[in-house]
Protein backbone atom coordinates (compact mmCIF):
# COMPACT_ATOMS: atom_id res chain seq x y z
CA UNK A 1 0.00 0.00 0.00
CA UNK A 2 1.37 3.38 -1.02
CA UNK A 3 1.77 6.01 1.66
CA UNK A 4 0.29 9.18 0.19
CA UNK A 5 1.73 11.40 2.92
CA UNK A 6 5.00 10.82 4.74
CA UNK A 7 5.41 12.26 8.23
CA UNK A 8 8.77 13.12 9.81
CA UNK A 9 9.32 14.71 13.23
CA UNK A 10 12.39 16.41 14.63
CA UNK A 11 12.81 18.88 17.47
CA UNK A 12 9.16 19.90 17.66
CA UNK A 13 8.81 20.29 13.90
CA UNK A 14 6.49 17.97 11.98
CA UNK A 15 6.92 17.67 8.21
CA UNK A 16 4.14 16.22 6.07
CA UNK A 17 5.25 15.39 2.52
CA UNK A 18 2.81 14.70 -0.31
CA UNK A 19 4.13 11.45 -1.78
CA UNK A 20 2.82 10.86 -5.31
CA UNK A 21 5.77 12.25 -7.28
CA UNK A 22 4.85 10.28 -10.42
CA UNK A 23 1.49 12.13 -10.42
CA UNK A 24 2.94 15.51 -9.42
CA UNK A 25 1.30 14.82 -6.04
CA UNK A 26 -2.21 15.01 -7.48
CA UNK A 27 -4.80 14.85 -4.73
CA UNK A 28 -6.98 11.77 -4.62
CA UNK A 29 -9.35 10.49 -1.95
CA UNK A 30 -6.66 8.39 -0.28
CA UNK A 31 -4.47 11.47 0.09
CA UNK A 32 -7.28 13.33 1.83
CA UNK A 33 -7.97 10.38 4.11
CA UNK A 34 -4.34 10.26 5.17
CA UNK A 35 -4.15 14.03 5.61
CA UNK A 36 -7.28 13.93 7.77
CA UNK A 37 -5.72 11.26 9.96
CA UNK A 38 -2.51 13.24 10.34
CA UNK A 39 -4.45 16.38 11.27
CA UNK A 40 -6.54 14.48 13.82
CA UNK A 41 -3.34 13.30 15.51
CA UNK A 42 -1.62 16.69 15.36
CA UNK A 43 -4.60 18.30 17.09
CA UNK A 44 -3.72 16.23 20.15
CA UNK A 45 0.04 16.88 20.00
CA UNK A 46 0.38 20.51 21.00
CA UNK A 47 2.84 19.46 23.68
CA UNK A 48 5.22 17.73 21.27
CA UNK A 49 4.70 19.53 17.95
CA UNK A 50 5.14 23.30 17.70
CA UNK A 51 5.06 23.77 13.94
CA UNK A 52 3.89 21.86 10.85
CA UNK A 53 5.42 22.01 7.37
CA UNK A 54 3.51 20.76 4.32
CA UNK A 55 5.57 20.06 1.20
CA UNK A 56 5.65 17.92 -1.93
CA UNK A 57 8.01 15.24 -3.18
CA UNK A 58 9.54 15.11 -6.64
CA UNK A 59 9.23 17.91 -9.20
CA UNK A 60 6.30 19.83 -7.72
CA UNK A 61 4.29 20.69 -4.65
CA UNK A 62 0.95 19.67 -6.16
CA UNK A 63 -0.59 19.79 -9.63
CA UNK A 64 -4.13 19.80 -8.20
CA UNK A 65 -6.92 17.30 -7.88
CA UNK A 66 -6.53 13.89 -9.46
CA UNK A 67 -8.76 14.50 -12.49
CA UNK A 68 -9.41 10.78 -12.85
CA UNK A 69 -11.07 10.80 -9.44
CA UNK A 70 -13.53 13.57 -10.21
CA UNK A 71 -16.95 12.20 -10.96
CA UNK A 72 -20.58 12.56 -10.05
CA UNK A 73 -21.23 13.99 -6.64
CA UNK A 74 -17.98 15.97 -6.65
CA UNK A 75 -19.62 19.24 -5.66
CA UNK A 76 -21.75 17.54 -3.00
CA UNK A 77 -18.83 16.14 -1.03
CA UNK A 78 -18.01 17.95 2.20
CA UNK A 79 -15.17 15.63 3.16
CA UNK A 80 -12.32 17.12 1.13
CA UNK A 81 -13.03 20.79 1.88
CA UNK A 82 -13.51 19.71 5.49
CA UNK A 83 -10.01 18.22 5.57
CA UNK A 84 -8.52 21.42 4.18
CA UNK A 85 -10.44 23.41 6.80
CA UNK A 86 -9.08 21.04 9.45
CA UNK A 87 -5.54 21.68 8.23
CA UNK A 88 -6.15 25.43 8.37
CA UNK A 89 -7.52 25.10 11.90
CA UNK A 90 -4.62 23.13 13.35
CA UNK A 91 -3.50 24.70 16.64
CA UNK A 92 0.11 24.84 15.47
CA UNK A 93 1.42 27.29 12.86
CA UNK A 94 1.39 25.64 9.41
CA UNK A 95 3.96 26.43 6.71
CA UNK A 96 3.49 25.43 3.06
CA UNK A 97 6.78 24.86 1.20
CA UNK A 98 6.15 25.29 -2.52
CA UNK A 99 8.29 24.30 -5.48
CA UNK A 100 7.35 23.56 -9.07
CA UNK A 101 3.62 23.90 -9.71
CA UNK A 102 0.97 24.70 -7.14
CA UNK A 103 -2.19 24.53 -9.20
CA UNK A 104 -5.92 24.53 -8.44
CA UNK A 105 -6.57 21.96 -5.69
CA UNK A 106 -2.92 22.23 -4.72
CA UNK A 107 -3.34 25.98 -4.37
CA UNK A 108 -6.45 25.43 -2.25
CA UNK A 109 -4.37 23.17 -0.04
CA UNK A 110 -1.53 25.70 0.23
CA UNK A 111 -3.97 28.48 1.09
CA UNK A 112 -4.82 26.59 4.28
CA UNK A 113 -1.30 27.30 5.56
CA UNK A 114 -0.50 30.26 7.80
CA UNK A 115 2.71 31.04 5.91
CA UNK A 116 3.65 30.17 2.33
CA UNK A 117 7.31 29.84 1.34
CA UNK A 118 8.07 29.33 -2.36
CA UNK A 119 11.04 28.97 -4.65
CA UNK A 120 11.51 31.70 -7.23
CA UNK A 121 10.66 29.29 -10.06
CA UNK A 122 7.41 28.09 -8.46
CA UNK A 123 4.14 28.79 -10.27
CA UNK A 124 0.62 29.23 -8.95
CA UNK A 125 -2.68 28.94 -10.81
CA UNK A 126 -6.38 28.28 -10.47
CA UNK A 127 -7.30 26.24 -13.53
CA UNK A 128 -10.86 25.28 -12.59
CA UNK A 129 -12.12 27.27 -15.57
CA UNK A 130 -10.16 25.13 -18.02
CA UNK A 131 -12.10 22.06 -16.96
CA UNK A 132 -15.52 23.58 -16.42
CA UNK A 133 -15.27 23.09 -12.67
CA UNK A 134 -15.90 25.51 -9.81
CA UNK A 135 -13.61 25.58 -6.80
CA UNK A 136 -15.16 23.65 -3.93
CA UNK A 137 -12.26 23.42 -1.48
CA UNK A 138 -12.10 27.07 -0.43
CA UNK A 139 -10.62 28.85 -3.47
CA UNK A 140 -13.29 31.56 -3.72
CA UNK A 141 -12.94 32.37 -0.02
CA UNK A 142 -9.24 32.02 0.79
CA UNK A 143 -7.61 33.37 -2.37
CA UNK A 144 -9.33 36.81 -2.22
CA UNK A 145 -8.36 37.08 1.44
CA UNK A 146 -4.75 36.55 0.41
CA UNK A 147 -4.40 38.67 -2.71
CA UNK A 148 -7.48 40.91 -2.77
CA UNK A 149 -10.66 40.49 -4.76
CA UNK A 150 -9.53 41.94 -8.10
CA UNK A 151 -6.32 39.89 -8.29
CA UNK A 152 -8.18 36.75 -7.23
CA UNK A 153 -10.67 37.35 -10.03
CA UNK A 154 -7.81 37.77 -12.50
CA UNK A 155 -6.27 34.47 -11.49
CA UNK A 156 -9.58 32.59 -11.41
CA UNK A 157 -11.08 34.02 -14.61
CA UNK A 158 -7.92 33.64 -16.73
CA UNK A 159 -6.63 30.32 -15.31
CA UNK A 160 -3.14 31.58 -16.15
CA UNK A 161 -0.10 30.79 -14.00
CA UNK A 162 1.46 33.43 -11.78
CA UNK A 163 5.17 33.25 -11.04
CA UNK A 164 6.42 33.20 -7.47
CA UNK A 165 7.92 36.67 -7.59
CA UNK A 166 4.61 38.18 -8.71
CA UNK A 167 2.81 36.00 -6.16
CA UNK A 168 5.12 37.47 -3.53
CA UNK A 169 4.23 41.01 -4.57
CA UNK A 170 0.54 40.11 -4.40
CA UNK A 171 0.86 38.67 -0.89
CA UNK A 172 0.15 35.09 -1.93
CA UNK A 173 3.73 34.08 -1.10
CA UNK A 174 5.17 35.30 2.20
CA UNK A 175 8.82 34.26 1.81
CA UNK A 176 10.81 33.68 -1.39
CA UNK A 177 13.57 31.07 -1.48
CA UNK A 178 16.26 30.37 -4.03
CA UNK A 179 15.51 27.24 -6.03
CA UNK A 180 18.27 25.26 -4.33
CA UNK A 181 17.50 26.57 -0.84
CA UNK A 182 13.83 25.81 -0.17
CA UNK A 183 14.51 23.32 2.62
CA UNK A 184 17.08 25.63 4.22
CA UNK A 185 14.79 28.65 4.04
CA UNK A 186 11.82 26.76 5.43
CA UNK A 187 14.01 25.18 8.09
CA UNK A 188 15.35 28.54 9.22
CA UNK A 189 11.88 30.08 9.51
CA UNK A 190 10.36 26.99 11.13
CA UNK A 191 13.23 26.97 13.62
CA UNK A 192 12.37 30.52 14.62
CA UNK A 193 8.74 29.49 15.12
CA UNK A 194 9.62 26.43 17.21
CA UNK A 195 12.10 28.42 19.32
CA UNK A 196 9.38 30.82 20.43
CA UNK A 197 6.70 29.95 22.97
CA UNK A 198 4.33 27.33 21.57
CA UNK A 199 1.70 28.63 23.98
CA UNK A 200 2.04 32.12 22.48
CA UNK A 201 1.90 30.85 18.89
CA UNK A 202 -1.11 28.60 19.50
CA UNK A 203 -3.10 31.19 21.44
CA UNK A 204 -2.22 33.96 18.97
CA UNK A 205 -3.40 31.82 16.06
CA UNK A 206 -6.59 31.06 17.98
CA UNK A 207 -7.27 34.78 18.59
CA UNK A 208 -6.56 35.67 14.97
CA UNK A 209 -8.95 33.01 13.73
CA UNK A 210 -11.72 33.88 16.16
CA UNK A 211 -11.63 37.61 15.36
CA UNK A 212 -11.19 37.40 11.59
CA UNK A 213 -13.92 39.53 10.02
CA UNK A 214 -14.76 41.41 13.21
CA UNK A 215 -14.60 45.19 13.46
CA UNK A 216 -11.66 46.63 15.40
CA UNK A 217 -13.81 47.32 18.45
CA UNK A 218 -15.31 43.81 18.34
CA UNK A 219 -11.87 42.25 17.97
CA UNK A 220 -10.39 44.26 20.83
CA UNK A 221 -13.29 43.28 23.07
CA UNK A 222 -12.87 39.61 22.14
CA UNK A 223 -9.14 39.75 22.78
CA UNK A 224 -9.69 41.28 26.22
CA UNK A 225 -12.42 38.85 27.23
CA UNK A 226 -10.60 35.78 25.92
CA UNK A 227 -7.05 36.62 26.93
CA UNK A 228 -5.31 33.26 27.55
CA UNK A 229 -2.64 34.38 29.98
CA UNK A 230 1.11 33.89 29.94
CA UNK A 231 2.93 30.72 28.91
CA UNK A 232 3.87 28.33 31.74
CA UNK A 233 7.56 29.01 31.03
CA UNK A 234 7.32 32.79 30.65
CA UNK A 235 9.30 33.45 33.85
CA UNK A 236 12.14 31.22 32.65
CA UNK A 237 12.16 32.98 29.29
CA UNK A 238 12.32 36.40 30.91
CA UNK A 239 15.10 35.23 33.24
CA UNK A 240 17.17 33.96 30.31
CA UNK A 241 16.72 37.29 28.54
CA UNK A 242 17.76 39.22 31.65
CA UNK A 243 21.02 37.27 31.84
CA UNK A 244 22.10 38.28 28.33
Amino acid sequence: MTTRIVREDEGGLCSLTLNRPDKLNALDTETFEELDAHCALLETQTGSVGCVVLKGSGRAFCAGADIGGIGEGFTDSRFKPGVIARLASLPQPVIAAIHGVCFTGGLELALAADVIVATRSARFADTHGKWGLVGAWGMTQRLPRRVGMSQAKRMMFSAQPVGAEEAHRLGLVDILAEDDALDATVGEFAGQVVENSWHTNIETKKLLGATDGMTLDEGLAWEFENYPGFAPDHAERLARFSKK
